[in-house]
C-alpha cells in the first residue's frame, strides 16, 4: 500500500467516526426533547377567569392572546355548560392523537395531543363562557419555537368539526 492509499483509508475511517458521533448526538438530543415534552407546563388551567398567555415563541395560539401572531377566534358554541362541554369533549376525542386529561364540570377542558411520529405533546385548553356563547381556546406545543401552524390548524379543524356536527 502506498502513502496515498493509507491517507484515504485513514480519512474514510475518521469520517465514519465523526458521522457516527454526530448521529449519536442527534439521537441523544431527540430523546431529551421527547422526554421534556412529557411533562405538562405548570401554567395550565384557569387563572382569574383566563387561560395562560402564549409565550413569545410561535408555537401557541389563543383566543385570549393580545398579539396578532398568536390570536385565533374563539369557538362559537351556545347552550347549557355541561351539554356544550360534553359535546366538545366528544368531538375532541375523535381527533387524531387526542386524550382528554381534565374536564371540570361545566366550563374547563384540557386535552393532550401526541404527534404520531416524534411523540411530541401539545396542550389544548377550552374555557366556556355561557353568557357570551363562546369557548375560549389555547393550543400550545410544549417544546420548540415554531410549530409549522400545527396548533392553529388543529383549532381550525376543531372549529370545522363543531360546525359539521351542528347540521
Amino acid at each position: 500500500m502506498d502513502t496515498l492509499d493509507l491517507y484515504f483509508q485513514f480519512d474514510t475511517v475518521s469520517a465514519m467516526k465523526y458521522i457516527f458521533l454526530l448521529v449519536l448526538v442527534c439521537l441523544g438530543t431527540l430523546c431529551i426533547l421527547v422526554l421534556n415534552s412529557r411533562r405538562p407546563p405548570e401554567n395550565l388551567g384557569v387563572n382569574n377567569g383566563r387561560l395562560a398567555l402564549c409565550p413569545k415563541s410561535r408555537n401557541c395560539v389563543s383566543s385570549q392572546a393580545d398579539n396578532e401572531l398568536s390570536y385565533i377566534k374563539p369557538l362559537a358554541m351556545t347552550g347549557d355548560a355541561n351539554e356544550v362541554m360534553n359535546r366538545l369533549r366528544t368531538i375532541i376525542e375523535k381527533m387524531d392523537g387526542a386524550v382528554v386529561i381534565e374536564s371540570t364540570e361545566g366550563t374547563y377542558l384540557r386535552a393532550e395531543f401526541t404527534s404520531s411520529f416524534w411523540k411530541f405533546k401539545d396542550d389544548l385548553e377550552c374555557l366556556y363562557d355561557e353568557g357570551e356563547g363562546r369557548v375560549d381556546v389555547r393550543s400550545a406545543s410544549r417544546i420548540g419555537y415554531y410549530d409549522f401552524n400545527v396548533n392553529r390548524n388543529r383549532l381550525e379543524r376543531l372549529r370545522a368539526m363543531i360546525a359539521g356536527s351542528d347540521g
